[in-house]
């Protein structure tokens, strides 16, 4: 894939602080997807946590054939710090050297990470869809911000995850009586829409199958460079 560098990436983390709160009113909330979506990707990102080496996996997954078309990973070093609220200036330059040797442009990318459920309203996959021009969605394991009520217990079940006024995402049951997800816009798509795709993409387990065949693959980069 081929996309225009949207900043650079040599940044102190104030500075980085200051432009996700510029990038974020760049972030479009309304749904510009296809009725019909196939190609989903899912990204993953592994590195060992305070460790500079960051290892990236992008694969595309066709929801028709339950197959697995096309991939590309990546490995890098970063020397920018682990900050919360910060992640994607640790990890999105060695997401975006992956998504370079992709030869599939995907429907919509699905990430590892938050959308607009970030206390500046840019998580990594609203980050990833500024640079890539693509829609995406956050599809965390994991809160970062925001209150929420529990969901039911069976897949399918939500509960809205709010910060303050704002509804930034949903915590969504993808497996009866599991752990849920935090599911957030990330660019492009809305909210609703999001919900669907990440169940679409459901194939039994609790992460949807394109972000877990990435950190499948993500896990293996790592574990060969170590």
């Amino acid at each position: 894939m081929d996309f225009p560098d949207l900043h650079p990436w040599n940044l102190s983390p104030r500075e980085a602080v200051a432009l996700q709160r510029e990038l974020a009113g760049r972030v479009e909330g309304r749904d510009r997807l296809a009725k019909q979506v196939r190609l989903v990707a899912g990204v993953d990102v592994s590195s060992a946590r305070f460790g500079a080496a960051v290892h990236a996996a992008v694969v595309v997954y066709d929801l028709d054939t339950s197959a697995l078309v096309a991939s590309a990973a990546a490995s890098l070093e970063t020397a920018f710090p682990y900050v919360p609220g910060l992640l994607s200036f640790r990890e999105l330059p060695v997401v975006l050297e992956a998504f370079r040797h992709l030869s599939i442009v995907p429907d919509v990318v699905l990430v590892d990470g938050q959308g607009i459920a970030h206390p500046r309203r840019l998580g990594i996959a609203s980050h990833l869809g500024l640079w890539l021009d693509l829609p995406t969605i956050g599809c965390a394991k994991s809160r970062l911000c925001g209150e929420h009520d529990q969901p039911g217990t069976l897949r399918g079940a939500w509960a809205r995850l709010m910060d303050g006024a704002d509804e930034i995402g949903r915590v969504l049951r993808t497996r009866d009586r599991v752990r849920p997800l935090f599911v957030s816009p990330g660019h492009r798509v809305g909210l609703e829409r999001a919900v669907q795709i990440v169940l679409a993409c459901g194939r039994g387990y609790r992460l949807p199958e394109p972000t877990r065949l990435a950190h499948v693959e993500s896990n293996k980069l790592r574990v060969r460079q170590v």
